[in-house]
């Protein structure tokens, strides 16, 4: 996969800490990813509730500076919102994390209440997943022919 390189976008707001990509991805979170990857805002909404069974709502707009992003669920409905601060590029990527805490970590409240796993281990999971999902845009954007 091609390296996504994170670079200090002056669009987006002072105290945002680009991450790099990981060294290496697990397995499971680049299998996943694959199937994420070049789609549109409509076809993951729709592939999301066909996996959830929940109808999701993305919104993209001014959040305090600092946080990229959060979603919500309650009962059948969910809802993502993404700074609109962000430049394209890292909106996607907290659009992709924030997906995956709703695809995977579905337990709510009272699952963080109850688990041993350490919160850092979620937020993990779903940065090597969005971090799957633009690694594999990136490398389909570069093997495509003009």
């Amino acid at each position: 996969m091609a390296a996504l390189k994170p670079v200090q976008d002056e669009s987006s707001p002072v105290g945002f800490d680009f991450p790099s990509p990981p060294d290496v991805l697990p397995k499971w979170a680049v299998a996943e990813g694959r199937e994420w990857a070049g789609l549109d805002d409509f076809s993951i909404l729709v592939k999301a509730e066909e996996h959830t069974g929940k109808r999701l709502e993305v919104t993209y707009s001014p959040l305090s500076p600092g946080v990229w992003g959060f979603h919500v669920v309650k009962g059948d409905r969910g809802g993502i919102f993404v700074n609109a601060a962000l430049s394209h590029q890292w909106r996607r990527f907290v659009l992709f994390h924030e997906l995956y805490h709703f695809l995977a970590h579905r337990g709510g409240v009272s699952l963080w209440s109850r688990t041993a796993t350490p919160l850092s281990s979620f937020e993990s999971q779903a940065d090597f997943f969005a971090w799957a999902v633009l690694l594999e845009e990136g490398a389909r954007w570069n093997d495509a022919t003009p």
